[in-house]
This record gives structure tokens, sequence and C-alpha cells, in this order.
């Protein structure tokens, strides 16, 4: 069974995201703060975090930095993360925060089972700002 960490406090994301790619094969779980993304990692580690750019006082970006530090430090696995954007301009966060993907709200549920199933792949999965709608840039590494 595929275990997805879900990080985010917009109960409309969550749906979305259980929605689209939970069910027999994959279980999310849900964190509501950046903050709990590392202690639920070390608890339990999954095969995806999916992290929301905005999330209480400790966002996406550096949630994400905070999971690559502790990766190359050894003390946890080196984990994908998809990162959901608020707007294309935020595609430079995410360049910046290690993520291996991103995806520019609005979502649906295409896009999102592709972008999951390519970072579990072991690919990576890039928006640009001039192709938020249509264009994944999927590629395998």
């Amino acid at each position: 069974m595929t275990d997805v960490l879900l990080a985010t406090d917009a109960d409309w994301l969550a749906e979305q995201i259980n929605a689209s790619i939970g069910g027999e094969d994959t279980s999310v779980r849900l964190v509501r703060r950046g903050q709990d993304v590392r202690p639920a990692v070390q608890r339990s580690t999954p095969d995806l975090v999916i992290l929301d750019l905005q999330i209480g006082n400790m966002g996406g970006m550096a949630t994400c930095l905070d999971l690559r530090l502790e990766s190359g430090a050894g003390r946890l696995p080196s984990i994908p993360v998809l990162m959901l954007l608020d707007r294309p301009a935020d595609v430079f966060l995410a360049r910046h925060s290690d993520a291996d993907g991103w995806l520019v709200k609005p979502l649906d549920s295409f896009r999102i089972r592709r972008a999951v199933s390519t970072l579990l792949q072991g690919g990576h999965i890039h928006e640009t700002p001039e192709h938020t709608a249509d264009a994944l840039g999927a590629s395998p590494d």
C-alpha cells in the first residue's frame, strides 16, 4: 500500500487530494501544520509527502527545506516531495525548496494522479508559469 503524507490546513484541499488518490491501494495521512511533518515522517516513513505552500507559520517551502536538511544529515530517509502552489509566481519558491515536483492551483484529479504517479516512479514534475494549465513537464530522472 502506498502511504502519502499530506500537510495542509485547508479542508477542501485535503478532501480533493484524498478523493483523487486515496483508496484501496493508497492511504493519505493528514497533518495540519508544517512543523508536524517531520515528526510524522519519523513515526512512519511515507512514500510521498505533499505540501501545501500556505500552511500555518511553517509553510511548504520551509517544511520541504527541513525534510531535505534532515535527509542530508542522515536523520531522515530521502522522500519525494510534491508542493502545491497558489499561483504561477510561486514556482520560484518551489525551485528553491528542492521539491521533486509542484503543481499550481487550481488542481484537478488528473494532474494530481499523474504527479503522484510520476514522483513515486522516481521522476520529477514541474509546472512552469507559462504552462500551468496543460504542461506538466514530467520527466524520469
